[in-house]
């Protein structure tokens, strides 16, 4: 069975870090992948809100997630805190994608504990259906990407 492997940019314009919850935790011990999907999640609207946008405001349009690939690595457990990196690439007329890196600390070392992509389109909300990027958000992207 292949695997699904994210090639993660080499530079990340957002950070933020997460504290994982008791209520993170799964019946294994440790966070279940809903749990991941969800920090990226929190990642991603703590990134948006730093350009001055959210999901249901992108300088005039709202967004969807059109799909999401998640590698794990390694374990995450109640207490630890994540440390989600942000970065944006592949900007087209109607979507971008989003990757993440999320790590923690183990002593001195950085350990990484899951990469991910999120497929972003623009969706007009009120019709509907699949909108371009607005010009601006466009513009504020391609600064982040370089």
């Amino acid at each position: 069975m292949s695997r699904i492997k994210i090639d993660l940019p080499e530079n990340f314009t957002f950070s933020t870090t997460i504290p994982i919850r008791i209520t993170d935790i799964n019946y294994g011990g440790h966070t279940g992948n809903d749990t991941i999907l969800s920090i990226i999640h929190e990642a991603r609207i703590q990134f948006l809100k730093s350009k001055g946008y959210t999901e249901m405001e992108f300088a005039g349009t709202g967004m969807i997630m059109a799909d999401v690939g998640i590698e794990f690595k390694s374990e995450l457990f109640y207490g630890d805190v994540v440390m989600a990196s942000v970065a944006v690439a592949n900007i087209s007329k109607i979507s971008f994608d989003v990757y993440y890196k999320l790590e923690k600390e183990s002593g001195e070392k950085k350990i990484l504990v899951a990469a991910a992509k999120t497929g972003m389109v623009c969706y007009d909300y009120k019709i509907k259906k699949i909108a371009s990027i607005p010009e601006e958000a466009k513009k504020n992207l391609q600064q982040i990407t370089g």
